[in-house]
């Protein structure tokens, strides 16, 4: 794809990055689309953002120097986290980089606030040295440029972010450039502004990060290319220019967003435009403000794995709401799948796929889902096997079936009088191996059937104990048994294009069950091209992924753990390579664990590929230097009190650093606006300011209210019950 066709393809995106109409010319292009376009004749690799999306493998780079440590493709993929100290605190800060050491880190990014800080970071450096611990820490600057310049005495390498490093804190205000020469001159002052900078780095031998932010665009860049990709990936080039023309290459990019499916768009973008400038600079990837617990490793998985799984990413951080020591083993868990990923059997598996070209039907730059229908002779108001905006098929034994209330608690239902319905969160299909004989539990089946849960069984298991009203689920050329409502169609990725076609053509079919013969095949690159097919032959019904694993499969990487925090970075990863491209319809999880941590764990899938929304999505700062208020018992806190309200977001951010903008995913804002005191925000405008600590979380309640966005938790049941 050309690069105008990338960003034609940028101007058509979801709601998350569709920029708005600008009233004002564009301005000249920058220098970086001169050269774009003057390079187009002598590279092949137009249009690619991986080294081969069909054969994966690490996107080759150069090498990027911070202190001993090497970043780049002929190296190990980097992990750091980000300390969360007062740079102040010289003893505290040098045992927290202790402890992320002896955790795993290569390196420790520290907050450096002002002169002060960037002046102690250097008693930070010098007691490290006297205890013999050489590791690169690195500066993260935002605003004051003269810190800057002090804290490359001290740190190895300093991240910037092209948002506010020259223009300042965000006003947000829309600028008219009615004269292009105008964005010219600003790009003119960026130059003067950053060269310094660029030029003592040089000097020294420091590295640079170029740390673009989806939430912390300048106003030049949001009033030219819009809340966009490509604002995010042109901010960082105007820097790379800079750096470039200095003769300064001892950098990497980064393109954050707190949304994994905008951040994978705006890495994907700056690849491809890496290949058409003929460029190769390092990527550091990490989903900003990706939360805590199970929700901020779904995230960062979805995110930082469906880039991995593309062979793209030489740095990763995994930013969590908790003790930055305890993000290395997320951290590494991550850089070890996608070791797998581009490992000599991956590539052999990926290569075992038929050849297909999906370059039509899966955009790398924007996100839309495949338009499916489902059919009103299959779904009725009283049979929701599926539903619209994502849906969850999980796995039930027999013994389960014995538990009859237990079960319908395990599949998030509700229930009035013992009789089961539907929640907002639960599993909209089951699948069974085998109906059972037993009265009670074909009594539990008829009442999950009533409550409008689809029940799928294997069609040679019915053709031998027929369940009326079940899900046949059939093979290609397998035919639907009479007892069945409809047919689940499995797809292993082994079929002919031919026999995709017809499969896609079938009117029996409820919902297709891609289920990729792993042994074999690739799951992400198999699935790709029934994904293909099914959308190049204008495939009605939906498609739900299976992502199934056996009691190895579904350890951690070289044979790590058997466990749930870690399992959950393998699940998102296998699915959001998939579900960040909007080609997946919903998730059947089939591993060795309790059937209601699948359904939620299946479910923060889905929420976090922003495909349904069954809770209140909170966007929480990892904590830093600069936090104002303690991030992890506040964030608590807001949880307790408000995760109840699916599809209303909430930012908790312990400062504003990055300007509001850093909330351009969120409904409201709680942000620390100085020691002791709240800002609460609506979007991205402060309303209340100045509340203390200990009233503030019952102030944003009480502004949640106010923005007519609040349940209460009683009326939920109350509902629920009725509607029963």
């Amino acid at each position: 794809m050309r690069a105008p066709a990338l960003v034609g393809a940028l101007l058509s995106v979801s709601s998350a990055l569709q920029a708005p109409l600008l009233k004002a010319p564009r301005a000249a292009p920058l220098q970086s689309t001169i050269d774009r376009a003057a390079n187009r004749e002598k590279t092949d690799a137009v249009g690619r953002y991986c080294a081969d999306d069909k054969q994966p493998q690490r996107r080759a780079t150069s090498t990027v120097k911070v202190g001993q440590v090497r970043i780049g493709s002929s190296d190990p993929i980097v992990l750091q986290t980000m300390g969360t100290t007062d740079t102040n605190d010289v003893q505290a800060s040098v045992e927290q980089i202790l402890r992320c050491k002896e955790a795993g880190a290569d390196m420790v990014r520290l907050t450096v606030q002002g002169i002060g800080e960037a002046k102690n970071s250097l008693k930070i450096r010098e007691q490290l040295d006297a205890q013999g611990v050489h590791i690169p820490l690195v500066a993260d600057m935002h605003f004051n440029r003269k810190a800057a310049m002090i804290a490359c005495e001290a740190y190895d390498k300093i991240r910037v972010n092209p948002g506010n490093f020259a223009d300042g804190r965000k006003t947000f205000e829309e600028i008219d450039y009615d004269d292009p020469q105008q964005f010219e001159d600003e790009r003119a002052y960026i130059e003067e502004t950053f060269t310094p900078l660029v030029e003592r780095c040089k000097e020294l031998g420091r590295a640079i990060r170029i740390g673009t932010n989806h939430g912390s665009l300048s106003a030049r860049i949001m009033s030219f290319y819009g809340d966009s990709a490509e604002g995010m990936v042109e901010s960082a080039l105007e820097f790379a220019n800079i750096c470039r023309k200095l003769d300064f290459h001892n950098f990497v990019f980064s393109m954050k967003a707190s949304n994994p499916v905008v951040m994978v768009q705006a890495y994907r973008l700056l690849a491809a435009t890496q290949y058409e400038l003929g460029w190769d600079y390092p990527l550091h990837l990490g989903v900003t403000e990706a939360g805590e617990g199970e929700d901020g490793r779904m995230k960062s998985a979805i995110g930082i794995g469906a880039l991995l799984a593309d062979g793209l990413g030489d740095t990763i951080r995994v930013s969590l709401t908790e003790d930055p020591e305890f993000e290395l083993e997320p951290c590494r868990t991550l850089a070890q799948l996608g070791d797998e990923a581009v490992s000599a059997e991956s590539r052999q598996k990926a290569q075992n796929v038929i050849e297909f070209d999906d370059s039509q039907t899966r955009p790398i730059t924007s996100f839309t889902r495949r338009e499916v229908t489902l059919d009103e002779s299959i779904y009725t108001d009283e049979f929701q096997a599926l539903h619209r905006d994502g849906s969850v098929l999980t796995a039930v034994s027999a013994s389960d079936l014995e538990d009859e209330q237990g079960l319908y608690q395990k599949l998030g239902m509700k229930t009035a009088v013992g009789m089961p319905f539907k929640d907002v969160a639960s599993s909209d299909s089951i699948v069974l191996s085998e109906v059972p004989s037993d009265k009670t539990q074909l009594r539990t089946l008829s009442r999950l059937q009533t409550a409008g849960v689809g029940i799928v069984v294997p069609a040679s298991v019915l053709r031998e104990t027929p369940l009326e009203g079940a899900i046949a689920l059939v093979d290609k050329d397998e035919a639907t048994p009479e007892c069945a409502r409809a047919a689940a169609l499995r797809l292993t990725g082994a079929e002919t294009d031919a026999e995709l076609k017809a499969a896609s053509q079938r009117s029996d079919v409820a919902f297709a069950v891609v289920d990729i013969d792993v042994a074999n095949l690739s799951r992400t690159h198999a699935a790709r091209r029934v994904f293909h097919h099914l959308k190049a032959n204008d495939c009605a019904y939906p498609a739900i992924l299976r992502l199934g694993y056996d009691a190895n499969s579904a350890r951690a990487p070289n044979n790590g753990p058997l466990r749930k925090d870690l399992f959950i970075l393998r699940m998102g990863m296998d699915g959001g390579s998939l579900s960040v491209d909007g080609l997946v319809d919903g998730f059947f999880v089939d591993a060795p664990f309790d059937v209601e941590f699948l359904r939620t764990a299946s479910f923060g899938l889905l929420q976090g590929s922003r495909m349904r929304n069954v809770k209140t999505e909170f966007v929480s700062c990892p904590s830093c230097g600069r936090t104002l208020f303690d991030l992890q018992e506040v964030t608590a806190q807001i949880s307790e009190r408000t995760g109840h309200l699916p599809g209303v977001t909430i930012a908790i951010m312990g400062c504003i650093v990055n300007g509001p903008g850093e909330m351009a995913d969120a409904d409201f804002g709680y942000v620390g606006g100085a020691p002791g005191m709240v800002d609460l925000y609506v979007g991205k405008t402060v309303v209340r300011g100045g509340i203390p600590n200990e009233d503030a979380c019952d102030a944003l309640v009480e502004l949640i209210k106010e923005n007519d966005r609040w349940v209460e938790p009683s009326e939920v049941e109350e509902e629920e019950l009725v509607e029963a």
